[in-house]
């Protein structure tokens, strides 16, 4: 399931009681720089590695299947991981899953600063660093709901948004440049960032605990409700998550597909985030391919990702506060319309100006929505059941994702603007289902609901 703001001071739900003012807000600024160091060391290797591969005279089969091994890995692993996180253990959980990961790439980076590392080596380093970013991924899902009360979530959502676009932005940048100086110094640079993820989750005050009900089902019909607080506990007081009877490691794992199935919510946000995503991918290498067969050089493609990247740093900034404007219900319903002309019209124009305004747009509307449904996604999840929730999410959007350069690919087949027309299909068929969604899906909770905010968007900004 992606972020903090001067009302994290208010509620937080941890194991440790509620925050006092002044921890809320450190504890989320040290939250975000540890997903952004994660990501911005990620960007800054994973753009070089294929490189790398190619350079050391591995052939693109190779460079591919180490690419997607890696994918498939992080997809497996994720619903594993949040498991322990849910149940208690998501701060030893993410501290861990980042020294192992700063190990294995600093493993990398040395055996590349030797000369010529043996193709093994490479791929049992990037595995593991897969593995325990998955994990970390996984475990990190579920600190919003504890570091944020529901009225903040969207504006939390909002700057880990920010936070993730930046390194996508300044990642590749930095990994290009790095790598002209010298092949290892990327990897020795994400190695570097796991570490500083590590520390910052390390003075986090939070232990990140979840609180559940004491009868928890982890169907999702817990009494909890999202702040995972019981009202009937002994003498008012929250139930630790070891505090649950036991149940069968078959019905952890099932918990959050659960959840998902039976949440009206979840299942548009599962929908609308897995369609989107693949949208996404598949409109970034249909750009490529429209701007390589008309000739442009590399030049033009990137300067149609930079304006695409600082399109979505400012519509993840506006995010919030257009939210509120509009409505949460509204900001969705529109934001999904408006995708299908701009996505519609990257099929008519092969100039690279064009390619960038529409593509742009995209990715400047995009977050709005992205925002509304997280934070959504977020009020509607009991804290116990979080990971696990998230986990569902992520695997729906990462599937997408990772589906949408070969689709582009059978798409481009039938002519050029063969994938700007398959996806604006897509997102119309997605604009539809919303739109007829949006009564059960998007109204705003009913008052006194946790995720409802003062302005009756229920949990939006």
């Amino acid at each position: 399931m992606a972020k903090t703001s001067a009302s994290h001071t208010d509620r937080v739900a941890v194991a440790s009681g509620p925050a006092t003012a002044g921890v809320a807000p450190r504890d989320a600024r040290l939250f975000w720089c540890s997903n952004t160091a994660d990501a911005l060391g990620s960007q800054t290797s994973g753009v070089v590695l294929p490189l790398l591969l190619l350079a050391l005279g591995h052939s693109p089969a190779a460079v591919g299947g180490v690419v997607a091994a890696s994918a498939v890995l992080g997809l497996v692993i994720g619903p594993l991981a949040a498991v322990p996180a849910d149940r208690g253990a998501r701060k030893p959980v993410m501290m861990g899953a980042a020294c192992v990961a700063a190990l294995a790439m600093a493993v990398v980076a040395v055996a590349v600063a030797t000369g010529r590392p043996p193709l093994a080596l490479v791929l049992a380093g990037v595995l593991v660093e897969r593995f325990a970013t998955a994990v970390y991924e996984a475990a990190a899902r579920g600190t919003v709901a504890l570091l944020s009360p529901p009225e903040g979530y969207a504006r939390t959502v909002a700057r880990l948004e920010v936070g993730d676009r930046l390194a996508l932005v300044l990642g590749p940048v930095l990994g290009g440049a790095l790598y002209q100086v010298g092949r290892a110094l990327p990897f020795a640079v994400d190695a570097f960032s796991y570490v500083v993820t590590a520390v910052c989750v390390r003075f986090m005050r939070a232990d990140l605990r979840a609180l559940g009900p004491a009868r928890a089902d982890d169907r999702g019909a817990a009494t909890g409700g999202p702040t995972g607080r019981t009202p009937d506990g002994p003498q008012g007081a929250p139930v630790a998550a070891s505090a649950r009877p036991r149940v069968s490691p078959r019905a952890e794992l099932a918990a959050g597909l659960r959840l998902v199935a039976d949440s009206a919510v979840l299942r548009l946000v599962l929908l609308w985030t897995s369609v989107v995503n693949g949208v996404l991918a598949a409109l970034y290498f249909g750009v490529l391919f429209t701007l390589q067969r008309d000739g442009h050089s590399g030049t033009a493609t990137g300067a149609v990702l930079a304006v695409a990247g600082a399109a979505g740093i400012a519509g993840a900034l506006a995010a919030p506060s257009l939210a509120v404007r509009i409505g949460a219900a509204r900001s969705v319903l529109a934001v999904t319309w408006l995708l299908v002309p701009l996505t519609g019209a990257l099929a008519t124009t092969g100039s690279p100006w064009w390619q960038a305004a529409l593509f742009g747009g995209i990715c400047l509307a995009m977050p709005v929505a992205t925002v509304v449904l997280q934070s959504r996604a977020i009020a509607a999840t009991p804290v116990h059941l979080q990971a696990r929730a998230g986990a569902v999410l992520a695997t729906g959007a990462g599937g997408a994702a990772a589906l949408g350069p070969a689709a582009a690919g059978l798409l481009a087949g039938a002519g050029a603007a063969g994938p700007a027309l398959g996806c604006a299909g897509a997102l119309l068929a997605l604009a539809a289902y919303t739109t007829w969604a949006r009564p059960r899906s998007l109204a705003p909770p009913a008052a006194g609901q946790p995720g409802r905010s003062d302005d009756g968007t229920g949990g939006a900004p």
